[in-house]
């Protein structure tokens, strides 16, 4: 009886946890409602499958105990229960899945006005580039990175030569707007991760990946490197900064651009 009580005791705490834990959602600083509703969803069957499923054990102990007398019946296969038990958990799978695959659509379908944002990962460091006046990102690669061009623009591509390079430093956005997350590795794997924005990526060397959001709250938050990079992957921390217009339009216009950065390196001047 021990036992029963134990499992009946676990099946209640975990559902009052669950319902009046005061650590429920992370507060949100993007546009990402339908990614909690999924968790919400998730949340629903897998907590009614605890609950079936630990309550029936704490059945089956109480129901079966030993009592003197009593014999087990010995019944090796059952059909109806084995089909009963495969088609639940088929519809659970299913009814978890689904809602992921609509997600994942909204996730990558980047608005038209959405603003591009190329985010640089290396060990261990953070690095950010925006469009200049042209709007437009230029082509950037790998093998020309150098210490004098540690995002590997091409000097001789004319869109980047007004591109805005921070290397290190915070990036900042302006709210309301969407922005289109463009994110590429210099070295290894890593994984750009605001977790109050709801979205994260890997950042695959030779790859560019990507994923939107809009950001709805000004603040400072910070992120995190989300795959095992080295040894200064704890440390490889960074901040994105969540501007009304006015603030960020002031930051921007103090930050540099690929040719002034090239010009005081003692760099000669990109191409035009």
């Amino acid at each position: 009886m021990a036992v029963v009580l134990i499992l009946v005791l676990i099946v209640v705490g975990s559902v009052l946890f669950h319902v009046l834990s005061p650590w429920w959602w992370t507060p949100i600083a993007s546009n990402w409602t339908y990614i909690d509703s999924t968790l919400v969803i998730t949340f629903w069957i897998t907590g009614i499958v605890f609950v079936a499923v630990v309550s029936f054990m704490a059945y089956c102990v109480f129901r079966f105990r030993h009592r003197p007398g009593n014999r087990a019946h010995y019944e090796p296969e059952n059909r109806r229960l084995e089909l009963m038990l495969a088609g639940g958990t088929a519809v659970g799978v299913a009814a978890m899945l689904a809602p992921g695959l609509i997600v994942w659509n909204q996730f990558i379908t980047v608005p038209a006005d959405a603003a591009s944002v190329e985010v640089v990962s290396q060990q261990w460091l953070w690095s950010f580039r925006l469009p200049g006046a042209d709007g437009k990102l230029g082509r950037a690669q790998t093998r020309d990175v150098t210490a004098e061009n540690p995002l590997g623009l091409d000097k001789n591509d004319a869109n980047g030569l007004d591109d805005v390079i921070i290397e290190g430093g915070e990036l900042h956005l302006p709210i309301g707007k969407p922005v289109h997350i463009l994110l590429r590795s210099v070295d290894v794997l890593h994984d750009f991760y605001v977790p109050e924005f709801r979205a994260k990526m890997d950042m695959i060397p030779g790859m560019v990946t990507y994923f939107w959001f809009t950001p709805t709250r000004t603040g400072n938050f910070e992120i995190l490197c989300a795959e095992l990079c080295g040894v200064g992957h704890p440390q490889m921390r960074g901040s994105v900064v969540v501007d009304n217009d006015a603030d960020y339009q002031t930051w921007l216009g103090q930050q540099q651009t690929f040719t002034q950065l090239t010009a005081s390196s003692g760099e000669p001047p990109p191409a035009n």
